[in-house]
């Protein structure tokens, strides 16, 4: 082993590829609305457009997404930062007002319901629940089919992001743990002719 390497220990090994963006995920049921930060947030398929989420045991959001069959995953900014990492580590259980004393404002978006979408952030992908019990059951694993998308045309058109044009404020969070967070940084542009 060269001097550059050095082991990292299993239980914050997922640490070394937990810089993807953080999300904010927002439910509603039965006239309750919640919303939580989530990290492991990934795309799965394209047509038609899917993605996952692990959403532990505990989380009330987890019971409405459950219950109603259909959450909202959005990103939030630089400018949100606090608030995001206040609705990962408080509870609805423990704080009826948690959505109040984050912060957090919502609101609905047509055609889809009551579902509550967060304000100010720069994208929101409403979700429909592909149930699989057994995913969620064994691994906390979700997948939600995309049913509806928008983005801030300041930091993505033309379906690319594009931060470094934009106020720094507006850029994405990346979790890694502790209170620690990333902004997205410089862009960064490899050579796409592949002759």
């Amino acid at each position: 082993m060269t001097p550059q390497f050095a082991p990292v220990e299993l239980e914050k090994a997922y640490r070394l590829i937990n810089h993807g963006t953080t999300a904010l995920v927002s439910a509603h049921h039965a006239g309750v609305n919640n919303v939580m930060s989530a990290s492991w947030v990934c795309g799965l398929d394209f047509k038609p457009a899917k993605l996952t989420v692990v959403i532990d045991k505990i989380a009330r959001t987890r019971e409405l997404i459950e219950q109603s069959g259909h959450f909202v995953i959005q990103v939030p900014t630089v400018a949100q930062l606090q608030m995001t990492y206040d609705l990962g580590n408080r509870t609805l259980r423990n704080d009826p007002d948690k959505l109040q004393h984050c912060g957090a404002e919502l609101f609905r978006m047509e055609g889809h319901g009551d579902l509550p979408f967060v304000a100010g952030c720069t994208a929101w992908l409403a979700c429909k629940l592909i149930p699989e019990p057994h995913n969620q059951q064994a691994h906390d694993l979700f997948i939600g089919e995309i049913v509806g998308a928008w983005a801030d045309t300041r930091v993505f058109s033309n379906g690319h992001w594009h931060f470094e044009e934009a106020d720094p404020s507006l850029r994405s969070l990346h979790y890694i743990a502790g209170g620690q967070f990333y902004a997205t940084g410089e862009a960064l542009n490899a050579n796409t002719d592949l002759d």
